[in-house]
């Protein structure tokens, strides 16, 4: 007799799988744990931030900028506290599906992997999602506009991901923040006078689009070819059979979903964890720029030789510009990269333009010792000539339009280096933050969206061999996008990948299910846009 003739066929004898009990409340110990750890996050956040502001010498004249400051910052551990409830449910739905592990202790399992994920990520994605802001309100983050940016994004992804989860549709956390990032670069263009398509990175938001738009496809792919692969090679009929009663799989298969729930979390946590974090930096830059605009940490034989890099890369780009061109002022220099970095034309003065600013940034650096004696007045002007330099760098590498010989290439991808070292850097207690708020925010109504994914995407209960190949595509594919810089979304991997599986073995899928998972990919994107931009011109009326 073949064993995977009939996967979903149940013996005579054999009890119906049955639903997890999703509605036990938790227990008088695990309530203390979660306001401990909330409170313990707090605390620790306000005493990092006061005794980094005090350290910095920064001057206080007014309590307004802190104000906002506070407030953003909650605000953004919002986001991070949704995205947990919102986007965890995804890694927990397999194995309280599969009995593998009780629901309230799954959802505390995951929260913790999903702190660690963030405390050990590498900060790239973070800094990719910022690429996608507009540069003018990048530079004046600290400006009513800049705050507007800020409250606008967060508030209008944290509107749609609260409303999708009301409907218990697995939407994307980062499908929604980009899309409220992009309104709020079309939103700052228009209200310029400019088209609306200028205020956007879209050689970058076009990287990250294909991120997303592939990662459901991969998912839904691989997690199909991969259930394919193990009743191939692997003849365990109970693998492939739903649950029996309220029973857990063996210790084998059991050992395997609680593997992969544990890679998902962690890998959600080091790749979504990051999104708030850039916009925490974001919000520190614009409001303590003396304590956070620039890397205070850095050695003070690293600034030195910071300041030798910068000059020898102004060495080599000055050589490399034609003698009938002027040397540029700092002012004009940072007004050309700005205007090259906002509309990617480039022009004979971009390369004279970076030459100055590199010059001008090893003068001042070297002048004052370290980043930490640069004064607070010059602070904002030297952090945002590194931005403008780093961001003119990459994007001449990545167009091509300057011909630099290899040695030239070799001093101007080293500075990059340099600047990106000495200003894209995020502190521990951000980490501890953002890692707090996201692992808390998996113990909390993950109810909607696990039900979702757990019964009402496939037509017959999650089989253990459906839930280990969904949970070990979604682990790869975010795992690998994390080292690569780019945001991907639990959601859309493990959804897709559920509903792969349940297609390879027959099982079937629910198509009204489908049909509101793909509605609400498709509205994401435009209802996020509309949000930000409607609540960014609102509130420039109000900062």
């Amino acid at each position: 007799m073949n064993t995977l003739a009939a996967p979903h066929a149940e013996l005579p004898s054999a009890p119906a799988a049955q639903r997890p009990k999703l509605d036990s409340k938790p227990g008088p110990l695990t309530l203390i744990t979660f306001v401990g750890l909330l409170a313990a996050g707090l605390l620790f956040t306000a005493w990092s931030l006061v005794g980094d502001v005090t350290s910095s010498g920064a001057p206080v004249t007014t309590w307004v900028p802190y104000m906002l400051l506070g407030v953003a910052l909650l605000i953004a551990l919002g986001f991070e506290f949704v995205n947990g409830f919102h986007d965890t449910a995804n890694a927990v739905a397999t194995v309280i599906y599969t009995h593998s592990l009780p629901p309230n202790f799954a959802v505390v399992w995951s929260g913790f992997f999903n702190f660690l994920g963030v405390l050990v990520s590498s900060g790239a994605v973070a800094f990719g999602i910022i690429a996608l802001l507009p540069v003018e309100l990048i530079l004046q983050v600290g400006s009513g506009a800049g705050f507007a940016m800020v409250f606008a994004l967060l508030i209008a992804a944290i509107i749609w991901n609260l409303g999708t989860w009301w409907l218990g549709l697995p939407a994307s956390s980062s499908h929604t923040l980009i899309g409220s990032i992009i309104g709020v670069g079309v939103a700052n263009a228009l209200m310029h006078g400019r088209d609306g398509t200028s205020g956007v990175d879209w050689a970058q938001a076009t990287k990250v689009g294909y991120s997303l738009l592939l990662s459901p496809m991969v998912g839904f792919g691989c997690a199909a070819l991969l259930l394919l692969a193990l009743r191939a090679f692997v003849k365990n009929r109970a693998l492939y059979e739903e649950p029996k009663g309220s029973e857990p799989p063996p210790w084998w298969i059991r050992g395997l979903l609680i593997l992969t729930c544990t890679g998902v979390s962690f890998a959600h946590g080091s790749n979504d964890g990051q999104k708030g974090m850039g916009l925490i930096m974001l919000i520190l830059v614009g409001t303590v720029p003396m304590a956070y605009a620039l890397n205070r940490a850095m050695p003070a034989n690293e600034t030195v030789k910071f300041a030798a890099v910068a000059e020898m890369a102004q060495t080599a780009l000055t050589r490399s510009v034609p003698t009938s061109l002027p040397a540029l002022e700092p002012a004009a220099a940072r007004d050309t990269l700005s205007t090259y970095v906002r509309t990617r034309e480039f022009s004979p003065s971009v390369v004279p333009a970076l030459a100055a600013t590199a010059g001008s940034i090893g003068r001042q650096v070297r002048e004052h010792g370290s980043l930490a004696g640069v004064p607070a007045d010059a602070v904002a002007n030297v952090r945002n000539d590194m931005y403008l330099a780093s961001e003119a760098i990459r994007h001449l590498d990545k167009s091509g339009a300057a011909k630099f010989d290899d040695e030239t290439k070799l001093r101007v991808n080293t500075f990059r280096q340099e600047l990106d070292s000495a200003t894209r850097f995020i502190p521990l207690w951000v980490k501890v933050a953002v890692a707090i708020a996201l692992g808390l925010g998996t113990m909390i109504g993950w109810k909607r969206i696990v039900v979702t994914v757990g019964e009402k995407i496939g037509k017959t209960h999650l089989s253990y061999a459906q839930g280990a190949s969904a949970e070990v595509v979604a682990m790869i594919t975010i795992g690998a996008a994390d080292m690569y810089g780019l945001p991907v979304s639990t959601t859309h991997v493990l959804s897709s990948g559920v509903a792969g599986t349940m297609t390879a073995s027959g099982s079937g899928l629910q198509m009204s299910t489908l049909r509101n998972l793909a509605l609400a990919w498709v509205l994401t994107l435009p209802v996020a846009m509309l949000l930000s931009g409607s609540l960014y011109w609102l509130f420039t009326r109000i900062f």
